[in-house]
């Protein structure tokens, strides 16, 4: 085999070996694991869902690091650097630290002549798994990458399972309604543990996996609620209460339903995992998560969100109208080709008036000019505006030439798109040349 040494040759090679890039399932990677004798001896959170999911793990790691405990967080896909997928003690871990473990899963997967087959993400995983277990952890926060039952992630029994929002997405591999996505999600409970479902509507195959399963379940609205006003808000749970909290740091109106969840499940492991008042105060006051309705310092306000599918682009609309005015909005959105985006465009649509379909730098996109068609088919303002452009980058440099200072530029859908505008670092769009234009 060739000499493999730094991690993109790693992830070149992942790349290459498995014939498909998403394989449910998991005899293989189990099988592996098995060979590699993972195994973790600290509490595990995993964190299945359609949305929500990098809110509720970057929360969940906040209030830990701040009640002192040694964090791990798996998390996927990246923005712009795969090592982000991967943090311990709250930094993201080295490339080289990979490494170590990337050539660990190919010793254990070829081990006795006997070679396994593993995807990228099986392979990836194994790997950061063994780093985390590795890395002398108090906790480790695990996000599923896709569904939860068949998800590689979900070899790993979990001592507390969270479940954000459930909606449409993956439907060609996860089921065409709620209640079958429901059942994928479901997938990452446990008997006699406990499982928080901070969907405020679940779908009734949740509960009902839940009961068969005798899984300790808690819903939102049952177990534990939110209430708030503009200055702070409360949550109360199974006999424990916080009151006079501050928002999380994280923007959106959505954030509450997700740290309601989150607070939840530090509830359900207070046991062996307690925190303090004061730990949940300043870990939320100090989440960071990029690209979840992140808004950049500047002129033209700029507004990075990896909103994806339907039900994300409909709480980014929210989220948007809730700003205020704003003379002129300028979106910038690339999706990969499996996408319905009839819908994300037609709910988005009334607050965009200028367009800027793109490109994205992988085989699974659509390309700008089939999202343009797209949007061309269900377009009916007849002041909006729509042009196709070959990258992320080059989008948002005609929209910042397009702009006026009062104005705002939304990026959003997949990863790819807003990792496109970060990967130089945070834009600076305060700019001198950006003064007014006549007219």
């Amino acid at each position: 085999m060739e000499q493999l040494k730094t991690l993109d040759d790693w992830l070149a090679h992942c790349e290459r070996l498995h014939p498909k890039t998403i394989d449910m399932g998991l005899a293989r990677v189990k099988a592996v694991a098995e060979r590699m004798g993972l195994n973790f001896d600290c509490p595990v959170i995993t964190v299945a869902g359609t949305n929500g999911k990098g809110s509720t793990c970057a929360m969940l790691e906040a209030i830990l690091l701040e009640a002192g405990y040694r964090t791990g967080v798996y998390t996927s896909p990246h923005l712009v650097h795969f090592e982000e997928r991967c943090r311990v003690r709250g930094d993201i871990v080295s490339a080289s630290d990979l490494v170590a473990n990337f050539a660990r899963v190919e010793s254990a997967r070829g081990q006795n002549g006997d070679e396994i087959s593993l995807s990228y993400f099986e392979f990836s995983t194994l790997a950061i798994l063994q780093l985390l277990a590795d890395a002398k952890l108090d906790v480790v926060i695990l996000e599923v990458g896709l569904g939860g039952r068949l998800d590689a992630v979900n070899i790993i029994d979990t001592d507390c399972a969270v479940i954000t929002s459930i909606d449409l997405d993956h439907t060609e591999l996860l089921g065409h309604d709620r209640e079958s996505i429901g059942f994928e999600k479901a997938g990452i409970m446990r008997a006699g543990k406990p499982v928080v479902v901070s969907d405020p509507m679940p779908p009734q195959s949740l509960i009902d996996h839940a009961a068969t399963l005798g899984a300790d379940l808690w819903l939102f609205g049952r177990d534990f609620n939110f209430s708030g006003d503009k200055q702070q808000w409360g949550w109360a749970g199974r006999g424990r209460r916080y009151a006079g909290l501050a928002y999380p740091a994280l923007r959106g109106a959505n954030q509450l339903v997700n740290a309601s969840g989150v607070l939840a499940a530090l509830t359900a492991l207070r046991e062996r995992l307690p925190i303090t008042a004061q730990a949940v105060r300043v870990g939320l006051s100090m989440v960071e998560l990029p690209g979840r309705f992140q808004i950049v310092p500047g002129q033209p306000t700029l507004v990075l969100d990896v909103a994806h599918n339907p039900h994300s682009v409909a709480a980014l609309t929210e989220n948007l109208d809730a700003m205020g005015f704003y003379p002129c909005t300028h979106a910038i959105f690339g999706a990969m080709a499996d996408k319905d985006v009839a819908p994300m465009l037609a709910r988005i649509g009334p607050l965009v008036d200028k367009w800027y379909f793109t490109d994205l730098p992988t085989p699974r996109a659509a390309t700008g000019e089939a999202l343009l068609a797209a949007w061309q088919a269900g377009n009916s303002r007849a002041d909006a505006a729509a042009t196709a452009w070959p990258s992320p980058e080059a989008a948002l440099a005609a929209a910042v030439a397009n702009a006026n200072p009062t104005d705002r530029i939304v990026v959003f859908g997949s990863f790819y798109t807003v990792g496109g505008i970060l990967q130089h670092g945070l834009p600076r769009l305060s700019a001198p040349h950006l003064a007014p234009k006549a007219g």
